[in-house]
């Protein structure tokens, strides 16, 4: 049964019949009084809340009835409506418990999807143990996750989290150091979706200006702006239907953020240059290094995008947290290397795995590999030990002059604090872009923003 409650006559018909033609048993209630006497007489499976009521418009009714729902159903999702204009309230209802806000005027279905979505999760999380408790086998006999290797439980943990999201469209947000895995995770969420038929589009927001990024996301007509020659179809157009991979979303401005947050939430955009309106179905898996949380408190990063993106969070374990994983990971790698660069004979030594469980590795799975790729180029025999790693490691070399102190945290500016790392790293790795940005745990894109922002001088040479 879906409980509606909204005091709106036309709303209650609108959505008993969107409902009712879909399957659903439909409750109505006015207002706080019908809703106790609805959950005093039955449990329903999900409720829409109207968070303004005609004698309330400020929304403080909405949210003491939705607390008092969370009280008594603490399981049970709760989805709320509210026009675009009060998305501030909506951001209060999340804080308060809810799982999801749809804005009026709504697309029919965009809300029976996400009514639908919100039943499965709460379906599939309701009894977790025997899911994270799962072996390896038991995750690879159930799901598609072929190229992720390893068996440490903070990684079967994650495995089982998107073994059970992966079948809704819930939107995922996928957490953790550069270098982790997480697009591997967006692809295995995909491949485990209904729409793994349907286009897997990945989208580097961190390689995108803000100048280019509604023509890059949303596309453009012809005559758009001076070099558009032709008409473009933008990423959310090509993965219609399928899945949007949004990386590095934590570099996004706050421009872009805006137009990002309507997109998402009506899952309506207009191309560049053009007035038509067009409608994408898509499911949205981001990730980011940096703590969006934190961004927030900042005032850098939206909080009501935040809560749009973040339905599901995944955070990946860096590999120092599951360093048994490194000789699978290891001896994957080679596996694969052996085959690419022809020496079948390939093979890495006891003493040479566990040496490497003990390296420092700050980039992680992305570093490990690079490690091992080196070792598979230059070693001359077919067994690769200790030595042939620490021969061919790469060499992080010494600042020229000792950095200077940075000035107290309290006299600086988020600017000059960032100008500042920037600046220190790039005097110690000598101008490396490459090897600055994997320091700072950004891309080299992202960094270029920055250096051009801030006029640090460097070159593309490396």
């Amino acid at each position: 049964m879906l409980l509606i409650i909204d005091d709106d006559i036309a709303v209650q018909t609108s959505l008993s019949l969107l409902f009712r033609k879909e399957g659903f048993a439909v409750r109505i209630a006015d207002g706080p009084f019908e809703t106790r006497e609805v959950l005093e007489q039955e449990t329903p499976e999900a409720i829409l809340l109207d968070m303004n009521f005609s004698v309330d418009t400020s929304g403080d009714d909405g949210i003491r009835l939705l607390r008092y729902i969370r009280e008594r159903l603490p399981n049970v999702p709760v989805l709320l409506i509210t026009g675009w204009g009060s998305i501030d309230l909506a951001v209060q209802g999340m804080k308060a418990g809810a799982n999801d806000f749809i804005t009026k005027p709504w697309q029919n279905d965009h809300l029976v999807q996400s009514v639908q979505t919100a039943i499965k999760l709460a379906g599939a999380t309701r009894h977790p143990g025997e899911d994270v408790s799962a072996s390896r086998r038991q995750l690879d006999s159930q799901f598609q996750f072929d190229n992720i290797v390893g068996e440490d439980p903070r990684l079967l943990d994650v495995l089982s989290t998107i073994g059970r999201v992966a079948p809704t469209d819930a939107p995922v947000l996928i957490t953790g150091e550069s270098g982790t895995g997480k697009e591997l995770i967006a692809e295995a969420i995909h491949q485990n979706s209904r729409r793994k038929r349907q286009p897997f589009v990945k989208v580097n927001l961190g390689g995108i200006s803000s100048t280019l990024f509604e023509s890059e996301l949303f596309g453009h007509v012809r005559g758009a702006f001076t070099d558009a020659k032709t008409d473009r179809i933008g990423r959310f157009e090509l993965a219609n239907r399928g899945s949007i991979f949004l990386d590095e979303i934590g570099d996004l401005d706050a421009a872009s953020q805006v137009k990002l947050l309507r997109v998402l939430q009506d899952r309506t955009f207009e191309p560049l240059g053009s007035s038509k309106t067009r409608t994408v179905d898509v499911r949205v898996i981001c990730a980011t290094n940096r703590n969006l949380e934190d961004m927030v408190s900042l005032g850098t990063f939206r909080e009501d995008l935040f809560y749009r993106i973040n339905l599901i969070t995944v955070r990946l374990p860096a590999l120092r947290e599951r360093p048994a994983d490194i000789p699978r990971l290891v001896n994957f790698f080679t596996d694969n290397l052996k085959i690419l660069y022809g020496r079948p004979n390939l093979q890495v030594s006891k003493d040479a795995q566990h040496w490497l469980k003990d390296l420092s590795l700050p980039g992680n799975i992305r570093q490990l590999k690079n490690v091992v790729e080196r070792a598979v180029l230059l070693a001359p025999g077919d067994t690769l030990t200790v030595a042939d790693f620490e021969k061919h490691l790469p060499t992080n070399p010494q600042p020229a002059t000792p950095s200077p102190a940075l000035p107290p945290v309290g006299s600086m500016t988020l600017d000059q604090m960032e100008r500042q790392m920037i600046e220190r790293a790039m005097a110690y790795h000598h101008n490396r872009v490459g090897h600055v940005a994997r320091a700072l745990g950004i891309t080299r894109f992202a960094l270029y923003r920055r250096l051009e922002k801030y006029g640090i001088a460097y070159s593309t040479d490396e």
